[in-house]
């Protein structure tokens, strides 16, 4: 890796730090009683439960990792189907549960989507995307199935024109200046 990768590595994870210090602030006022910094909060009201033949449908909002289904209780989404979907806090989905137990999830209404550039952090044992001086959360699947590491640059996808705990992984962003390896396939 050249110096000039090495610093604007180093320089991303200053911002990196930044972001978790502001993140810390944050929860720290969110302790306190005349604390003004809430954690948004996914508001669901479409929910709804019904059958279908032997099977009962669930329609719910995702919020993240799970899916919100009516009277708010929680649905587990599997963490490789919300990656490889690329789910998106706020995506609307019905999950169809077989007469055997299967639960088998459909995304029925995406919400409208924006893509931020950012950089991977680890943070208590979570990956997080610190981007435009926001933190996200992702999935460790999204983050494994693109070998993403501590440090690089990412594509993150978020909700459009709303607040989010959550981004999905779009891309690892490949570091500019390597050098060519004619080996490898394009």
């Amino acid at each position: 890796m050249s110096s000039t990768e090495q610093i604007s590595k180093i320089l991303r994870l200053i911002d990196t730090a930044e972001a978790s210090l502001k993140s810390a602030r944050d929860l720290l006022s969110e302790l306190s009683p005349d604390s003004v910094h809430a954690e948004p909060r996914l508001h669901v009201t479409d929910a709804k439960s019904y059958e279908s033949g032997e099977s009962q449908i669930v329609e719910g909002t995702f919020d993240g990792q799970g899916m919100i289904g009516p009277n708010e209780k929680m649905y587990p989404v599997p963490a490789n189907y919300a990656s490889k979907s690329k789910l998106v806090e706020g995506d609307r989905l019905k999950l169809t549960i077989l007469p055997n137990g299967t639960f088998l999830y459909k995304q029925i209404s995406p919400i409208e989507r924006e893509f931020v550039r950012g950089t991977l952090a680890k943070e208590d044992g979570q990956f997080k995307v610190v981007a435009n001086g926001k933190t996200y959360r992702v999935l460790l699947a999204s983050v494994t199935y693109y070998k993403g590491n501590v440090g690089d640059e990412v594509t993150l996808i978020v909700p459009k024109n709303r607040e989010s705990m959550w981004g999905t992984l779009e891309a690892v962003l490949p570091q500019m200046g390597g050098s060519y390896n004619e080996t490898e396939s394009f």
